[in-house]
């Protein structure tokens, strides 16, 4: 670009010399033939051009057209390098400071009135967060992923809202249902939340992990991973696991398995409908310390011919207002 810019400067130049080199042999041609007229015109000139007021004319008329000549030659140069489209770089390295949260949802048909409410609310949620990047895993008796960690907002609440309204059983095969029903059993929460630990990035990076989990905790079948193997792993990745549970308190063993599992990892559980709501827990999670997330450096590439067009713009005026003032 600096490249093609310089030779279009070169070019102007050219021009430039080539033009004053025509003008200036086309007015020797014409003095010469002009000054033969004008001594056989006038008897003892060279007394006339020896008046002040003449010298004085003279110089001024000298200076108005060298003017002319230094405004022509600026106002070309600077056409040709806004014709040039003169660029500047940025590097821009996107920077996140915030947190990650995965929602991890129980879609089993005891959670589906729970899993309803939890979807809403995130959805009015959404309009709070400010950089949190936001990832969804559902799981039955096998856990799928619906979108992975991200910051783009419009994205999250367009799937939430689909993935909220599946639950209405319109379609014949709802859209949680797909991909979650592959395995033996129903409710496999040891494998849905080894899965959701499993959704966060950059693994290398402190950052604040958390996961929401939401689930009955009524396991129907044999899991791969149990609860306690599957919250050792989040422990192990710096994972923060906060579970919800419509039936905390009524059956206490289920109970006491959610909340051990959860407390593992530094999290707790709580009652779907107790003191704490899904906001609180939310807002335990932005208490976190954020840490920052450098994405890849990009260049970006601007048209910056705004000096150049402020410089064309005076330059020719300027020129046009002083040929008008010499051919007066």
């Amino acid at each position: 670009m600096a490249l093609a810019n310089f030779w279009m400067i070169i070019v102007a130049i050219a021009v430039i010399v080539v033009a004053i080199a025509i003008g200036l042999v086309l007015g020797l041609r014409r003095g010469s033939r002009g000054g033969t007229e004008e001594t056989a015109r006038i008897a003892r000139a060279e007394r006339l051009r020896a008046l002040p007021t003449y010298r004085q004319a003279l110089r001024r008329r000298v200076l108005a057209l060298s003017g002319i000549l230094i405004l022509g030659t600026i106002a070309t140069v600077a056409a040709g390098v806004v014709a040039a489209r003169p660029m500047s770089s940025q590097t821009i390295q996107p920077v996140n400071t915030s947190r990650d949260i995965m929602l991890c949802l129980d879609v089993s048909g005891s959670m589906s009135e729970v899993d309803v409410e939890v979807l809403s609310v995130f959805e009015e949620l959404l309009a709070d967060f400010e950089g949190e990047r936001i990832g969804l895993t559902i799981f039955n008796s096998s856990p799928v992923q619906i979108f992975p960690l991200t910051d783009d907002y419009d994205f999250i609440r367009e799937h939430l809202a689909d993935i909220r309204e599946s639950f209405d059983y319109i379609d014949e095969v709802p859209e949680h249902w797909v991909g979650t029903l592959n395995g033996a059993g129903a409710s496999l929460i040891g494998d849905g939340l080894a899965a959701c630990a499993l959704g966060f990035d950059h693994p290398d990076q402190e950052r604040s992990r958390s996961v929401i989990l939401a689930t009955d905790n009524e396991v129907n079948g044999a899991s791969i991973v149990t609860l306690e193997e599957a919250a050792a792993y989040a422990k192990s990745k710096g994972v923060r696991v906060f579970g919800l549970n419509p039936v905390q308190g009524k059956d206490a063993e289920v109970s006491a398995q959610l909340t051990e599992a959860a407390e593992m990892t530094g999290g707790t559980a709580y009652g779907l409908r107790d003191t704490t709501t899904v906001a609180d827990i939310v807002a335990q999670v932005q208490e976190q310390e954020a840490t920052e997330l450098r994405g890849q450096a990009q260049v970006v590439w601007t048209d910056t011919p705004n000096l150049w067009i402020v410089v064309l713009m005076i330059a020719a005026l300027s020129f046009i207002v002083m040929l008008w003032r010499v051919r007066l």
